[in-house]
């Protein structure tokens, strides 16, 4: 029998089998990149949360730590007001001035 050297090795239907093999094999890697992205912003989302968490501790003790200090009668816990105040010159302690 006679093949033309523009025939395919391949029948249509064998092709068209590949070619949805390999697109399923691409959907079900798709699917994948989102799923692993959406566990990666739920897990950030979570650290955001935490570190907020922790700020706002942070910041509740700074508040009560001030407000103790504003509070406190320094004359009661032995101290005296300054007589005089003095400016003393110094060198910057930068190397850039």
């Amino acid at each position: 029998m006679y093949k033309h050297p523009l025939m395919f090795k391949y029948s249509a239907v064998a092709l068209g089998y590949g070619m949805v093999a390999t697109l399923a094999v691409i959907y079900i890697g798709l699917i994948a990149v989102v799923v692993s992205y959406a566990a990666l912003t739920v897990e950030y989302s979570q650290s955001v949360r935490n570190d907020e968490a922790a700020v706002a501790q942070l910041e509740a003790r700074y508040l009560a730590t001030v407000s103790k200090i504003t509070k406190t009668d320094y004359a009661s816990a032995g101290y005296a007001k300054p007589v005089a105040k003095t400016f003393v010159a110094t060198q910057s302690a930068t190397a850039l001035r």
